[in-house]
């Protein structure tokens, strides 16, 4: 008796298992996790700067540690959103057409995103 379970015209085609989905979870864990761990330093950085004015919340973002935290944490934010759209898409777009159109739309806007925070992060730390 064989262990294979797909049906003859699936196991002629090659259809089954894309091998694929154990590496979309490991990157959502990976990511919560990251998140996890910088939250805490954001919002310890978020409640410091209640007050502050512009120059010194500048120079303390632009601050070597709290501008490469930033940055992970803005990089982990966004890739974990981006995961969680793609599931969301893959799920409820019915349409194939669609479904390909929402999921380039929403790499293209987080990749958007990720540029312009590196951009803004960037200016802060080389201006301190």
């Amino acid at each position: 008796m064989s262990a294979d379970l797909r049906t003859p015209l699936a196991r002629a085609r090659g259809l089954g298992s894309a091998k694929d989905g154990t590496a979309h979870w490991s990157a959502q864990r990976l990511t919560s996790v990251a998140l996890a761990l910088l939250t805490p330093w954001f919002a310890w950085l978020a409640i410091g700067l209640v007050g502050v004015d512009q120059a010194a919340a500048a120079a303390r973002i632009g601050a070597p540690i709290n501008a490469t935290l930033m940055l992970a944490y803005v990089f982990a934010m966004l890739w974990h959103a981006q995961l969680g759209m793609q599931v969301v898409i893959e799920d409820y777009v019915h349409s194939r057409r669609l479904e390909l159109l929402a999921l380039i739309a929403t790499r293209l806007i987080f990749s958007l995103a990720g540029i312009a925070a590196l951009v803004a992060v960037g200016r802060l730390a080389l201006a301190s």
